[in-house]
C-alpha cells in the first residue's frame, strides 16, 4: 500500500528552511528573511497556483540574495516573475564562487 502524502504547512516549511536561511543571513535578519519567503509563497500561489516554490527555487533565491535582504527582495520578485531568470542568475553566481 502506498504511503499517504501528508501536506506540509507553512509553519513547517518555515521551520525546515530556517537553518538554510541562518547560513546566509545574519542572526538579526533571519526572521525578516523567513517572513519574506512566506510572502513569496503567497505570491507564488497567486501566479502559479502552487502552494510554494520548490526548494531549488528557494535555494536559488538565497544564492542570488548574497546574504542581503534587499537582494532577497529582488530575488523573490524575479522568482515570481520568471523563475528561469532566477535560476540563470543563481547559476552565474555559483559558477563565480
Amino acid at each position: 500500500m502506498p504511503l499517504k502524502k501528508v501536506p506540509v504547512g507553512r509553519a513547517d516549511r518555515r521551520d525546515r528552511r530556517e537553518s538554510d536561511v541562518r547560513e546566509v543571513f545574519e542572526e538579526s535578519e533571519t526572521s525578516a528573511a523567513l517572513d519574506l519567503l512566506e510572502l513569496t509563497e503567497l505570491a507564488w500561489h497567486d501566479v502559479y497556483d502552487e502552494i510554494s516554490p520548490s526548494e531549488q527555487i528557494v535555494d536559488d533565491m538565497l544564492v542570488v540574495s548574497q546574504g542581503n535582504l534587499e537582494g532577497l527582495v529582488l530575488a523573490a520578485r524575479l522568482a515570481v516573475a520568471d523563475w528561469r531568470d532566477l535560476r540563470l542568475a543563481a547559476d552565474e553566481i555559483r559558477e563565480g564562487q
